[in-house]
């Protein structure tokens, strides 16, 4: 009997996915000076794996990981597509700021890395910068962030060519469940 006590207080202290449960996300994992937020399932096994935060608070600051815009099988290269592709990506930050307890709203800075030569994109420079300040008037309201487009070569997806990267400023206390 003692030792099912034992058990038992053992299972209990371990966190849900160790225990063999599943956890309740967004989780929110304690780090030097502040957190790293985990969305969900997906996330989870991006952290476990690959050491991947999909984002990390530090103070009054939530650093966002990028996210690859990319076109899918059977997706267009035209503008509409495009818009909905830079949507798609704009919806995933979403669901990790929303983890946080953010919104676009209080993004201060977007960092945006750009492959621009075909196959993975078709059209001008210009294409890319418009749809993702057209598509982000959807997710925002608030005065825009700064913003820096990089060009590169690739990116880790290899049907990716843009990867968003957002910096918040989300004061202490803002956001805690």
């Amino acid at each position: 009997m003692r030792r099912l006590s034992i058990l038992i207080l053992v299972l209990t202290a371990l966190p849900a996915s160790v225990a063999g449960q599943t956890p309740a996300y967004p989780l929110r994992i304690p780090s030097s000076g502040g957190e790293v937020v985990i969305p969900s399932a997906r996330h989870q096994s991006a952290y476990d794996e690959i050491g991947y935060a999909p984002a990390r608070r530090v103070g009054d600051i939530l650093y966002v990981s990028g996210a690859i815009v990319f076109r899918a099988p059977g997706e267009g290269q035209d503008a509409a597509a495009l818009d909905a592709q830079v949507r798609r990506t704009y919806a995933q930050l979403a669901r990790t700021l929303e983890a946080a307890g953010a919104t676009f709203d209080d993004v201060v800075l977007v960092n945006s890395f750009h492959v621009w030569d075909p196959p993975l994109f078709v059209g001008e420079r210009a294409d890319q910068t418009a749809a993702m300040a057209r598509v982000w008037r959807e997710f925002s309201t608030a005065p825009r962030p700064a913003w820096t487009a990089v060009g590169s070569s690739g990116l880790l997806a290899e049907t990716g060519f843009i990867e968003i990267q957002l910096t918040v400023h989300l004061p202490q206390g803002a956001g805690e469940p």
